[in-house]
């Protein structure tokens, strides 16, 4: 699968790359997921890769994309505005783009990208069917007194969480409970044994690779529903 390659201008200063990633006509869902990646890595991780691969070969059209800190090879994330701003110019793009602007849109990510889309979707809702979150951080690990939640009430679209059961970030159950405390229009997709990344020991019983199929299987599962 070779993506489209695409330059999405941020503001007069700054441009960023993004990877289209297109369904083929007969498997297309009417969809358009857009991914941004985690803290730590770029859209050319090999998570990132592999599921905007996956999730197009069942039927969804995927837009990956830098922020502007790792486009520019900067270890450090950008201020809070900057990332969301960043993420808005993408969007602007999904929308508009000649072979995605009949799509519904989705947008989320993989921990940072899915928290960033989240601040995103409180503010400048227009538009947005939905919202994945692989692995949110709600909070830091073994800082559950500094929770990444406050904004979540405002999100209106519905909300998919994959989380794993161990994430040191905020457990799914940690997530099931501040869905019940804020009545979100959300639910929880667990990874048994899973960790942020969704790892998971080989007690479970799952090979690896079968866990990544049964998260893109429930993505796509999702994104159908929401134009049932």
């Amino acid at each position: 699968m070779n993506p489209e390659t695409l330059t999405i201008k941020v503001d007069d200063r700054d441009s960023v790359t993004a990877l289209l990633y297109r369904a083929s006509k007969g498997k297309s869902v009417g969809t358009t997921l857009v991914l941004g990646h985690g803290a730590g890595a770029d859209q050319l991780s090999g998570f990132m890769v592999m599921t905007a691969a996956g999730l197009t070969a069942r039927g969804c059209d995927v837009l990956t994309f830098n922020f502007v800190y790792k486009e520019q090879g900067r270890g450090i994330p950008d201020p809070k505005a900057r990332l969301e701003s960043c993420y808005q110019a993408v969007i602007k793009t999904a929308r508009t783009h000649r072979m995605l602007k009949k799509n519904r849109l989705v947008i989320g990510g993989k921990s940072m990208g899915g928290r960033i889309a989240s601040q995103v979707a409180a503010v400048a809702p227009d538009g947005i069917a939905g919202l994945v979150f692989l692995g949110y951080p709600l909070h830091p690990p073994g800082r559950p007194d500094k929770m990444r939640d406050a904004h979540l009430k405002d999100i209106q679209a519905p909300m998919l969480f994959v989380q794993g059961a161990r994430d040191a970030f905020g457990t799914a159950e940690e997530i099931r409970a501040v869905i019940k405390r804020l009545r979100l229009p959300a639910s929880v997709y667990v990874i048994d044994g899973g960790d942020h990344s969704f790892r998971v020991p080989k007690s479970v019983g799952v090979p690896q690779p079968t866990i990544y199929e049964m998260i893109m299987d429930k993505v796509v599962e999702w994104a159908r529903e929401l134009a049932a």
